[in-house]
């Protein structure tokens, strides 16, 4: 039975549906690929477009260890609702620290200096702090080059009586590209420093591996790796989800407002960027670019109605799109319809992936982009979670 049909159907002009078992069986898969290594969920950007706290228990329940998100916002959402370690990935503001080491979040640790606030924050405070010290290996963005400097921060760490390294870790730049060298590169280059570190510090987790890098290569595994777009049933290699055995979480619903004729020579939409060839039906479809259906996607985009594909025709409002449904006697029959723009209905699916092919971006923006004019209806295999407290038992 279709989801549409279990899920009680509200007509929210842009509805997003979340299915936080397909969140949890995702990990589940992730773990799959692991021999004993845990792995880290990563939950920044409101759950790629997801909610951050449904995924999160979600994620938690699937059999991840930890969490990871980008700035201590993100973190101060989750910390009271989740029981396992949260890890900020971003910089950290000075302004920001004093919270950081109160709470207890784990954090990148950038240079020496901070390291020595950190340690003098410990011991005011009467805590310990959890430190990741970040080598970048080859993605040219936190971190640093020089693994000298990195094993100075480490030695830093270590001369701190309240601060531990809690992990060292890099970042892959193309492990999502099949094809070249530079991931095999990087690979040697983290591994070359991490390992020595990891004998003199045998709690100290190594990590690395991101989604893509997951499922493309065991020695990336480490003790951890850290997935996102894959917990969410996303193709970190932007292809098919199905076929590395993940489950798509979100599924993106509007409704025909209205169905009106259009005959030949008649248009629809700013700039007329459709005009009819022959005469024809079009639906009214209450979501725009407001809610993160982009743009780009005007005379480019396909959407399900009973079913069945039909064109999305002229240019993406704001708040609004049209839908070429053929000519025919339909009429009003089909106001009200569902439309999904992203999901499945029957033998019909449209993923986020083909989304991002037709303008020539990612899933993970697909997603991403979704703006809280969304509303997120959270479900497990169908059955409707009115509220967190319910599932987060």
């Amino acid at each position: 039975m279709a989801v549409s049909e279990r899920v009680e159907l509200e007509h929210e002009r842009a509805l997003a549906r979340v299915n936080v078992a397909a969140i949890e069986r995702n990990c589940a898969r992730m773990l799959s690929e692991l021999d004993g290594g845990s792995l880290c969920a990563v939950v920044k950007a409101d759950g790629y477009g997801h909610g951050a706290l449904p995924a999160a228990i979600a994620a938690i329940a699937g059999g991840a260890s930890r969490l990871a998100v980008a700035s201590v916002r993100e973190a101060r959402e989750l910390v009271d609702e989740v029981n396992v370690p949260l890890l900020i990935m971003g910089p950290i503001e000075t302004n920001d620290l004093e919270e950081v080491v109160d709470v207890g979040y784990e954090l990148l640790a950038r240079s020496e200096r901070l390291v020595k606030w950190v340690g003098e924050l410990t011991e005011e405070i009467g805590t310990r702090a959890r430190l990741h010290v970040k080598l970048d290996s080859g993605m040219g963005r936190l971190g640093t080059r020089d693994p000298e400097q990195a094993s100075r921060i480490v030695a830093a760490i270590d001369s701190e009586p309240s601060v531990d390294l809690a992990g060292v870790m890099t970042h892959f730049a193309t492990a999502d590209e099949r094809e070249g060298e530079f991931f095999e590169e990087q690979l040697e280059r983290f591994t070359e420093w991490a390992l020595p570190i990891k004998r003199t510090h045998p709690e100290t987790l190594v990590h690395a591996a991101n989604s893509a890098a997951t499922l493309r290569e065991a020695r990336a595994h480490f003790d951890m790796v850290r997935c996102g777009i894959s917990i969410y049933g996303m193709d970190p290699f932007g292809e098919d989800p199905a076929a590395q055995g993940l489950e798509p979480a979100l599924e993106l619903s509007s409704y025909l407002a209205e169905v009106k004729e259009c005959a030949v020579g008649e248009s629809t939409g700013y700039g007329r960027r459709f005009v009819a060839e022959r005469g024809t039906q079009l639906g009214v479809v209450p979501i725009g670019y407001g809610d993160g259906w982009r743009r780009a996607l005007s005379n480019n985009a396909e959407v399900l109605v009973e079913g069945r594909r039909h064109p999305l025709v002229g240019t993406i409002s704001m708040d609004s799109f049209a839908v070429d449904l053929g000519p025919g006697p339909a009429g009003e029959e089909l106001r009200s319809a569902e439309v999904v723009l992203i999901g499945a209905r029957g033998s019909e699916r449209i993923t986020a992936e083909e989304v991002a092919r037709r303008i020539e971006t990612i899933n993970y923006e697909v997603t991403c982009g979704l703006t809280a004019r969304v509303v997120r209806v959270y479900h497990r295999d169908g059955e409707r979670l009115p509220d967190y407290e319910i599932w987060s038992e």
